[in-house]
């Protein structure tokens, strides 16, 4: 298996292989990497020198190898999503479990033919590293696995971006952006094309420009909020309420947001109190380990048994709410100033 660095930076080199898998939770940079595999092939003729494989015709695949690109050196077939590559079940199926072997044996008996005449991208949402058929592909080409980005690494890629359009973005300020826009890449991307364009060449992005142009994430204003209730700033945190509402924000969405927030800060509470490992209580991904420090100063703002009677306050709106009891808006608006009243 290799990196996603490692393979950019083949294709970068122009090198095609002739088998690929591609697979993980990172579709931004797994696409980009696709497309570049597909420039790097060529022109491409859909049913002659390009074929599409899925899970309704993959009992073709071999066929599809095997049928010369009439007129053209090589052939490029995608097969995305088969399922050829999935973890199988309790419930075996016995026909799937088949062509899986057949496909597995067809690449290592004709790895060498193919070399001379196809590139065969397989393409899964989800791949087992236990199955044959992925072994074989492991040995025979390239293999690369897409996980959602580590900080330090989405921090590198947008730090790369800037400085390819001669645009400055401080270290401090680059962090603040994926705190506030999250780390998903296509997200992420198309936020820091407005900034650039804004900032413009031999320009820097500031802080302020952030507040001013990007689309915050909810759980990124849900922080917002819940910095000015543990600052008792009760008219502070109604403004952001309201401001996530004039946005268009479901208040369903934003009610489940906020238990799981404070959820997650009565988890820190007690990671801290029992001396537990906090990204495992929290369960955070790899791409969000950042979060911890923040969701330790918040906690700090906040009793135990205040967050407990937060939770208890929130989960009885919905309850009302779900009844017929009581306005969702008003009821979020009311927890928020009963909280702020205490003194």
């Amino acid at each position: 298996m290799v990196s996603i660095e490692n393979l950019e930076k083949e294709l970068k080199s122009e090198k095609l292989q002739s088998l690929y898998l591609l697979y993980g939770e990172e579709l931004f940079l797994l696409e980009a990497s696709l497309k570049k595999i597909k420039t790097l092939f060529g022109e491409c003729i859909k049913g002659i020198n390009y074929i599409t494989i899925d899970e309704t015709n993959c009992n073709e695949l071999i066929a599809d190898i095997e049928t010369p690109s009439f007129g053209y050196e090589k052939k490029l077939i995608i097969a995305r999503n088969t399922g050829l590559l999935k973890k199988e079940g309790k419930r075996k199926n016995t026909e799937l479990a088949k062509l899986k072997e057949k496909v597995s044996n067809y690449l290592k008996e004709n790895i060498k033919v193919m070399n001379d005449s196809v590139v065969l991208v397989f393409v899964e949402e989800e791949a087992d590293p236990k199955q044959e058929l992925y072994t074989t592909i492991d040995q025979l080409g390239v293999v690369c696995k897409f996980d959602y980005q580590k900080p330090i690494q989405i921090e590198k890629r947008i730090k790369g971006i800037c400085h390819g359009y001669k645009v400055e973005m401080e270290d401090a300020t680059l962090r603040y952006f994926i705190e506030c826009c999250g780390t998903n890449m296509q997200d992420l991307i198309n936020e820091i094309r407005k900034l650039i364009e804004y900032a413009g060449e031999g320009g820097k992005i500031q802080k302020t420009d952030i507040d001013k142009l990007s689309i915050k994430k909810l759980e990124s204003v849900i922080f917002d909020l819940t910095d000015s209730l543990g600052k008792r700033d009760i008219a502070k945190a109604l403004e952001v309420l309201k401001n996530l509402i004039y946005a268009k924000e479901p208040l369903q969405k934003i009610l489940i947001t906020l238990y799981n927030h404070f959820k997650k800060l009565y988890f820190t509470k007690l990671s801290v109190k029992y001396n537990k490992d906090m990204i495992s209580s929290l369960n955070l991904k790899p791409n969000q380990t950042f979060l911890v420090n923040k969701y330790k100063t918040q906690a700090k703002y906040f009793e135990e048994t205040e967050l407990k009677d937060i939770l208890q306050n929130l989960r009885d709106l919905d309850y009302q709410y779900k009844n017929g009891l009581i306005d969702l808006q008003i009821g979020l608006e009311s927890i928020l100033c009963q909280y702020c009243s205490k003194v």
